[in-house]
């Protein structure tokens, strides 16, 4: 039989080919069954899945960070501004590669290393959908370079933002403060939501303390954009409520009063409104310049402040602690006088020394005037500065009776003013000493405590405020840097009334004992500040005082011209005037200062300008509640001025160079 090839049999051909015909039919029914049923999975089942996927590459909801709050000084000058700047930015989630697109970006821009690492740690606190400054205060040529190159970089936008700045640097720093980029740390403890958009926030200062006031509250805008992101509509916008304005009753034209008087030295000057606790100046010296810190600070400049001579970023004024010296003896005087230690015509003579009754081994407490101030007064110790009459005094009261007077004029506690990290003092008591200290009280240690010394510590603030406390004859004023709230959204202004407490005196006439004797020291023939006093319109009522560093031996005397600049004492100074009817109250802190005498001249100052800049020489009434222009000073007192400045001319040259050197 033949051969037949199947090639040749037509009717297996045939059913070959329909049998393919099935199966590619079959195939494309399933497929397009697939295409089907996908369409009809996405166009119902998971329809609204992909409407917000396309809606969100169509419409974006935007966060509008609100507007911070500016700061004014008491007479309308502006502390703290905001001020208009480019940004470049990036949205984390919107960039591929950020380490390619950062590159990329520095070639057309400068990025320094420091912007690039702020950045990178933004990135890791941060949400990826949140803008992030990579550089800020961009100039109009890099602004456009930029927006012609934008097409290269997805996720990348120039936004024109308001920066913080400080017009008057260093001279109101530690009162104001400054702010920074929110760090982790403050992420866990703000309210995201209302932050939103927002990339700095209050560091230190009035700035950190007012937070809530001068933030403001975030709007919200929803926009459409096209496929590069670039906003083509605003659909809806709900705005942003601005930041509340501060208003200070800091006097920015008294504060560098106070700053360049201080000159060189590293120290504080705080002055207080007796009445209402307003304060109007509050120096910490050295200074820094805020500004460096608003974008991110860099290592090199960081380094320099945190680490640099006498430390500029500490605030002395709350934070240093120094011992009183004799600043501390116009109180130590009235706890003498009201618990009937002493009286006040009482006299004890002076030689040079004290000695401890009953100390055997006849250790001698010196007096800062080696001879002596011979028959003295709790005036004339006052006027004069002795020591001796302390220790007496001290020795009688015994240290916990001085304890609990002091500590009505605030000494050993926090003022309450409105600043963070205030530090408290220190107090002493025996029930202080066994508790922190394990063993018993010394009496030769509240002789010392009796002229400021020893674990006696107090900071600026509050010398000014048991000051103020004494100026007022003793309503102790909890004291405020903020004067009033002006509200944006209601254009309102909130107040807040001062908080007083009372120190009653069992005899008011020892107010008067204790003005009269503060005033000699400024104005009597041998007072210890009497230069300062010499050409006065009005009489000032001060303390000079000076604070050791180290301790001398006993067969030792202090010598200022070989003793290291760092160890000299400290000079300090507390005064009110005009001493009739005080308006103002000044605290004087001059680390290494040597003499507090040197300090007197800057409260008679920033006192005179205060006066000045208030009708004249104003004075409070006997109701304390009007002021009345106090026209010069009387032709008695004008005698007597004339008459203690011939005196003084003729004060030999051995006793002016003791009393330079008073406390």
């Amino acid at each position: 039989m033949p051969y037949r090839s199947h090639y040749s049999d037509h009717s297996f051909q045939a059913s070959i080919f329909k049998f393919r015909a099935i199966v590619a039919a079959i195939l494309c029914l399933l497929m397009l069954g697939g295409l089907l049923f996908r369409l009809a999975w996405l166009q119902i089942i998971d329809y609204d899945h992909f409407t917000d996927l396309s809606e969100n590459n169509r419409i974006r909801l935007m966060a509008l960070p609100p507007t911070r709050g500016l700061i004014y000084d008491r007479n309308g000058v502006i502390l703290a501004e905001n001020k208009p700047a480019f940004h470049l930015e990036l949205i984390p989630e919107q960039v591929e590669d950020m380490e390619a697109t950062l590159k990329g970006l520095a070639e057309i821009v400068a990025i320094s290393e420091t912007e690039i690492e702020q950045f990178k740690k933004q990135l890791r606190i941060n949400r990826s959908f949140q803008r992030l400054s990579l550089r800020s205060r961009l100039n109009e040529d890099e602004v456009a370079k930029l927006a012609v190159n934008r097409h290269r970089f997805p996720g990348m936008d120039i936004n024109a933002r308001l920066s913080r700045h400080y017009p008057h640097g260093e001279v109101a720093a530690h009162a104001v403060g400054y702010v920074g980029r929110i760090n982790k740390k403050e992420l866990t403890v703000i309210d995201e939501g209302n932050y939103r958009g927002t990339t700095h926030i209050g560091k230190t200062g009035l700035e950190k303390y007012y937070e809530a006031e001068l933030h403001g509250q975030v709007g919200r805008q929803k926009v459409e954009v096209n496929a590069q992101g670039r906003i083509l509509r605003v659909i809806e916008k709900i705005p942003a409520v601005a930041g509340n304005d501060l208003v200070l009753n800091l006097d920015i034209e008294l504060q560098k009063i106070a700053a360049d008087k201080l000159g060189e030295f590293a120290g504080s000057v705080i002055a207080i409104e007796p009445d209402t606790g307003a304060v109007i100046v509050f120096v910490s010296k050295p200074g820094f310049n805020p500004n460096l810190f608003v974008h991110g600070i860099s290592h090199k400049d960081y380094d320099a402040l945190s680490h640099g001579t006498y430390k500029p970023l500490f605030n002395r004024a709350i934070f240093g602690q120094y011992p009183p010296g004799s600043t501390f003896k116009p109180f130590v005087g009235l706890a003498g006088i009201e618990q009937r230690r002493f009286g006040v015509k009482e006299t004890i003579y002076c030689k040079g020394y004290y000695l401890l009754p009953g100390d055997k081994t006849e250790r001698k407490y010196r007096d800062w005037k080696k001879e002596g101030h011979g028959t003295v007064d709790l005036t004339k110790s006052i006027e004069q500065s002795c020591d001796v009459y302390f220790y007496e005094l001290a020795y009688r009261m015994g240290i916990d009776n001085m304890h609990d007077f002091l500590a009505k004029f605030g000494f050993g506690e926090k003022t309450g003013i409105d600043l963070l990290g205030e530090r408290s003092g220190l107090l002493p008591s025996t029930e202080w000493k066994k508790r922190k200290k394990g063993i018993v009280w010394y009496p030769g240690e509240t002789l010392i405590a009796g002229i400021g010394q020893g674990y006696m510590l107090s900071t600026p603030i509050q010398l000014a405020v048991a000051t103020a406390a004494l100026a007022s004859r003793g309503e102790k004023i909890v004291p405020r840097l903020l004067k009033e709230i002006h509200v944006t959204s209601n254009d309102t202004i909130k107040e807040r009334d001062p908080s007083k407490t009372v120190i009653n005196l069992r005899r008011e006439n020892n107010w008067n004992v204790m003005f009269n004797a503060m005033k000699k020291v400024v104005h009597g023939t041998w007072g210890t500040a009497r230069a300062t006093g010499w050409g006065m319109k009005f009489k000032m009522a001060g303390k000079t005082g000076t604070a050791q560093v180290f301790g001398i031996a006993q067969d030792e005397e202090y010598d200022e011209e070989t003793v290291a600049k760092k160890l000299r004492d400290h000079g300090l100074f507390i005064g009110f005037g005009p001493a009739e009817a005080p308006v103002l109250a000044v605290a004087v802190v001059a680390e290494n200062g040597e003499h507090g005498s040197k300090m007197a001249p800057i409260s008679r100052d920033v006192i005179k300008r205060y006066i000045e800049k208030n009708n004249g020489l104003a004075l409070k009434n006997n109701s304390k509640t009007e002021l009345t222009i106090y026209s010069a000073v009387s032709e008695d007192w004008q005698h007597e001025t004339s008459h203690e400045l011939k005196r003084n001319i003729k004060h030999d040259t051995k006793y002016k160079s003791h009393a330079e050197h008073a406390h």
